[in-house]
């Protein structure tokens, strides 16, 4: 929605490409237009995930510093570290896709 006009914007699924992995309800997005018509959105640089799935670590497997793959509620998989659980909240780049930070 256009928070000026709020005017509203739909997108297909196929227009959207590999940004809506990232996409959650409320989320601002940046809109790029030409000729009245949606070419490219943007979404956050860096967004707040909750997790939830991920194979729990085993004892003595963290001082490795190796990492897991989870499932976040946006359905895309990010890998963390070894000591990130389920229903823990995360920080991720969206231009890559990788573990940033615990919230």
């Amino acid at each position: 929605m256009d928070l000026s006009t709020y005017e509203e914007v739909r997108l297909n699924e196929s227009d959207m490409g590999d940004n809506k992995k990232w996409l959650k309800e409320g989320m601002d997005c940046n809109l790029l237009f030409w000729k009245g018509k949606v070419i490219d959105f943007e979404v956050p640089l860096q967004i707040k995930v909750k997790i939830v799935d991920v194979d729990p670590g085993t004892k003595g497997e963290a001082a490795q510093g190796g990492s897991k793959p989870a499932t976040v509620e946006t359905g895309a998989i990010v890998y963390v570290p070894l000591f990130v659980d389920r229903d823990q909240e995360i920080i991720v780049d969206t231009r890559t896709g990788q573990y940033v930070s615990r919230v």
